[in-house]
């Protein structure tokens, strides 16, 4: 099964490429779902068919699904928010404000997320496409996973340990009741969950697209995105340049404009690659409906196979050094300046710009000391010397 994710700046075109994509595979003679993440819901607006909380056949193999948030927050949230609702009434809070307190932040993004899971694990899909919201809100969610992976790994076992020793007398001492084991599973379901998801999504099969068109701050967040996507171990397989000016029959005013856009996309292939990039014409009219998008699609790839597994090394990797081990981290764009890097137990914290990912080392490099660190050509590279764990 094949998993496309489809990102960009906002207003860049992302959904009509995702959509276009996914008519493209159905066409094809794969068994599509196209889904989003996108809090924005314009899926269904772009075949112009109505939404469908489960997968509705719009095309002949092809399937779309707009997440019912709310019930799947109820399914995957409910009795951690009932725990807590409980907690604050206690607390003497009332229910309105207890009820705002209580919504779980980027809620229908992450719901949407385990929605996906579960159709993966339906086996009924050959392709997945995925319609992801901007950049920005598609990066804090695919770092969640394993940011909340360290949270609980580190919390729940002590938050089990806290509650069978002393939930009675701080039931009677601060005047709350204590989470029940089945709370507590909740989380863990809720957690084991999203690393299902994160699996899916790093996985061999599975990899991200860039949308974009050829402005400069669109291209330059581009860039930052996928030095961003890398740190967090996504494959990144290839780049759609759309609403591009064709240069035939230009007249004055666009030819300003064809000549602005011909130095950013020299810019694009200078800069992505050797990723492939796609490109759409600035198109007469909107597409909207299947038929319009398979067009698009058409266009788009030609005679490329968008759906073949992704070629590309995953982001990061450990391969043998002689007698030690490096660690391999590609990290596109990022300069020397805006990559921290930290070593604490068992542990490697790296810090690219504004963004942190906390590796858990396996124990071939958790044993060994950290002998040397380097950043050349777009890859982190970090030498396991034999010895025990560094300092902190």
């Amino acid at each position: 099964m094949r998993v496309l994710l489809f990102t960009g700046k906002g207003g860049v075109g992302k959904t009509t490429a995702a959509a276009a994509t996914a008519t493209l595979a159905a066409r094809r003679g794969h068994k599509t779902l196209v889904v989003s993440t996108d809090t924005a819901h314009s899926l269904s607006d772009a075949f112009d068919v109505p939404p469908s909380a489960e997968p509705a056949e719009i095309a002949p193999g092809l399937f779309l699904q707009q997440v019912d948030t709310q019930k799947a927050v109820e399914r995957s949230w409910g009795d951690l928010r009932g725990y807590a609702l409980g907690v604050l009434a206690e607390l003497g809070l009332d229910e309105i404000t207890s009820e705002e307190i209580t919504v779980l932040p980027g809620a229908e993004e992450v719901m949407a997320l385990l929605e996906l899971r579960e159709q993966a694990r339906t086996g009924r899909w050959d392709v997945i496409v995925v319609d992801c919201a901007p950049t920005a809100e598609t990066l804090r969610l695919l770092a969640l996973p394993e940011a909340l992976d360290w949270h609980v790994n580190r919390l729940l076992p002590i938050g089990r340990r806290v509650v069978r020793a002393f939930g009675p007398v701080l039931r009677r001492v601060a005047g709350v009741s204590m989470p029940e084991d089945e709370v507590i599973s909740a989380g863990e379901r809720f957690h084991r969950g999203l690393m299902d998801v994160r699996a899916l999504l790093a996985g061999d099969d599975a990899s991200v697209r860039l949308v974009l068109t050829p402005e400069s701050v669109v291209v330059a967040e581009a860039r930052r995105t996928l030095t961003s996507l890398s740190l967090y171990g996504y494959r990144v397989d290839g780049v759609i340049a759309n609403r591009v000016f064709p240069a035939e029959g230009a007249d004055e005013w666009r030819r300003a404009w064809v000549d602005a856009q011909a130095a950013r996309m020299a810019e694009v292939e200078h800069s992505f690659a050797p990723l492939p990039i796609y490109t759409v014409p600035y198109l007469p009219a909107e597409p909207v409906g299947a038929e319009q998008l398979a067009a698009v699609g058409e266009r788009l790839y030609g005679d490329a196979d968008p759906f073949a597994p992704p070629e590309a090394e995953p982001p990061l990797r450990v391969v043998p050094a002689g007698e030690d081990y490096e660690l391999l981290l590609d990290l596109p764009f990022a300069s020397r300046e805006e990559v921290d890097l930290a070593r604490k137990a068992d542990e490697l914290i790296v810090t690219a710009r504004s963004y942190r990912r906390v590796l858990a080392l396996p124990g071939v490099l958790a044993r060994r000391t950290v002998g040397a660190a380097s950043l050349r050509d777009g890859t982190l590279r970090v030498r396991f010397e034999t010895g025990g764990p560094a300092a902190d």
